[in-house]
Order: structure tokens, then sequence, then C-alpha cells
């Protein structure tokens, strides 16, 4: 069997049977672990460390070599993007992310795709250190973040609960808000391209802020941005894996399934487990969804819900993960755990 058929991650990912689910976790590079925050510290600033190739390269290692997951997901940040497009960008302790916001068709002027890959080049530095040094068994994701989900910190400058701004703009002016999506619709795909071309061998969509649209909005700047960058991802490399993260869309992921062509999807925490057995896995390969809160408190209760979701969802092709990211409370140990108990895991 060659190396790239022997991984878990990519035959589950393609809907094959498994031995066992393959694992990875949504930001198990971070700060919950103490070789994060020294390797962070080294880089002086958030930024820094994402356009530093052998510090990235250092993160996405980390959590691999205390757990030895079957992925590993490029330590970047959505917001490289509007970065490489002239958005003004900084993280502020406390506060996250900070831009300068674009909130009119005008605003659009100030970016430029003229300095894209000049900007990315380290990240695509990273992919391709990363591609000779994770395991053979190990396989290497890259990623972006949606449209949408881009968008909406561009248009709000910075993480919003209300998402006025951007609504605003996008009741009434959606002509000029599309050529927004336009922009990152573009962009992202020659993001992707390069990460591609650099090693990676899957692709994951995140939308994190997918849910917060009305019903008769998610069509037009979830599910048509996203189909249009799978359908030129496609058309250079067939074939290629990608997994797309509506959070929080409930339903409506069922349209996304079938209005994307995505080859898997990554379940939220509220997402029901019998309802994605029975609609959402018949057409793709599912992955999640533990509750990450669940993996901060660890235990008995963890180890039983982690049965519970492979007993639900091992008929299927199936990835195990969160329902979201780690997050910073997170035990090491608790971690370890996890693993432990999805290796012993029989499909």
């Amino acid at each position: 069997m060659s190396k790239v058929l022997s991984k878990r991650m990519l035959q589950a990912v393609n809907g094959e049977k498994t031995d066992r689910p393959p694992f990875w976790l949504m930001r198990q590079a971070g700060r919950y672990l103490p070789e994060y925050r020294a390797t962070r510290a080294e880089a002086g600033s958030f930024l820094d460390l994402c356009y530093s190739p052998k510090l990235a390269e250092e993160v996405t290692l980390q959590p691999l070599r205390r757990y030895d997951m079957d992925a590993a997901i490029l330590f970047a940040d959505i917001l490289l993007i509007p970065d490489a497009l002239g958005q003004p960008l900084a993280y502020k302790e406390g506060e996250g992310p900070v831009l300068d916001p674009i909130r009119s068709e005008s605003d659009l002027k100030s970016l430029s795709l003229d300095n894209l890959h000049t900007r990315l080049a380290p990240v695509y530095e990273t992919v391709d250190r990363l591609s000779g040094s994770i395991p053979d068994h190990c396989t290497l994701i890259g990623f972006a973040g949606a449209p949408w989900t881009v968008a909406t910190y561009m248009v709000e400058g910075r993480g919003s609960k209300d998402y006025v701004n951007i609504k605003k703009w996008m009741y009434s002016d959606p002509a000029g808000f599309s050529k927004l999506i336009d922009i990152l619709v573009e962009t992202t795909v020659e993001y992707l391209t390069k990460q591609v071309e650099a090693g990676a061998e899957i692709i994951q969509i995140f939308d994190t802020w997918a849910g917060v649209l009305p019903d008769n909005e998610f069509n037009t700047w979830v599910i048509q941005p996203t189909k249009r960058i799978v359908d030129s991802l496609r058309q250079r490399f067939p074939g290629l894996p990608i997994i797309g993260f509506p959070k929080g869309v409930g339903g409506n992921l069922d349209a996304f399934v079938k209005g994307t062509g995505v080859s898997a999807v990554s379940l939220d925490t509220g997402v029901s487990l019998d309802w994605a057995a029975a609609t959402i896995q018949p057409q793709v390969t599912v992955q999640g969804n533990l509750d990450p809160i669940l993996l901060v408190t660890g235990g008995q209760a963890m180890v039983d819900r982690i049965h519970h979701i492979h007993q639900t969802l091992k008929n299927g092709p199936f990835i195990f993960n969160l329902g979201h990211g780690i997050i910073p409370q997170t035990p090491p140990e608790n971690v370890a755990l996890l693993a432990e108990t999805v290796k012993g895991l029989k499909n």
C-alpha cells in the first residue's frame, strides 16, 4: 500500500472504511500547550509567528509529538488574506484581531491583490516544510476562512456579537457587498492553490459565522461562494478533498452539502448526531463533534461522550474532532486521554 493510501485521514475523507476513526482537533496547536506559549513568546507577536516558517512549523508539530494525531493542520490564521490585501491588521491582547474596517464599495479601492503572494510566501514555505517533516502516516491540512466569515471581520473591524455593519451593507447594497465577496473568492482560491502546490493534501474552509445569516441569505453568501472555491480548486486539482465547516447553520447543513460539493463537513457541537448519521453521512464524510468544554472537563464524562459519538457515526465515513476549536484553559492531560480513547476505538 502506498504512503498516501495508508493514511487514515485521506481514506476517511474520501469515504473509505478505516480500522478506527482518524482524529485531529481544531486549534490543536495553541495556548493550552506550554511549548506553544514558549514559541509564541519567542516569535514576539502572533502575526510574526504566522509569518515565520520555522516557528509556524514548530507549533504545528508540537501536538503531533504529544498525541500522534492522524492529521496536522497548518498553523496560520484566517485573517492573513485581508492582511495580504493591504487591510491593516493587529492582534491586541485581550481584544483579538483589530482591522481598519471596510464598510462600502468605495472602501474596496484600498485593497490590492498585487502583493498577495509576496506577503503570503512565508505561509507557503511553512506548508512546504511541513510536507517533509510530519510523520508518514499523518495528513497535512491546509485551510482558509470562507468569504462570509472573513468579510465579517473586514467589515466589523473585529469580532462582533450582532454583525450590524456587515448586515447593513449586505441588505442595503448587495451589489457592492458582492464585490467584496468576489475579491475574497478569488484570493482564497489563489491562496489555497499555493498551499496545495506546496504540499497540503486536504483543504478545510472555516465559515465560523455562517450561522448568523438568515435562511433566505444563506445560499447567496455561504453556499455559492464556497461552491465557487470548491469548483475552482477541483478544476486545478481533480479529486482534492475539501472539508467545509459552516458553524451553527442547523438544518441548512444539508443544503450546504448538496450545494457546495465538499467532500466532508465538520459538525459543530449543536448538530444532532442521529440526524447527521441519517441525513448527512450518506452524502459525505462527517467530522466532529465533541464539545470543547467537555475536553476541558475531561474524565469519564468525556470518555462516555467520545464512545457515544463513535457509536452513532461509526457505520459511515467519520473523522473524530471537536465541535469547534480547543480553548486555552484545556488541560493537556485531557487531550492525552482523548487521544488514547480514540485510538482504542474500532470501526
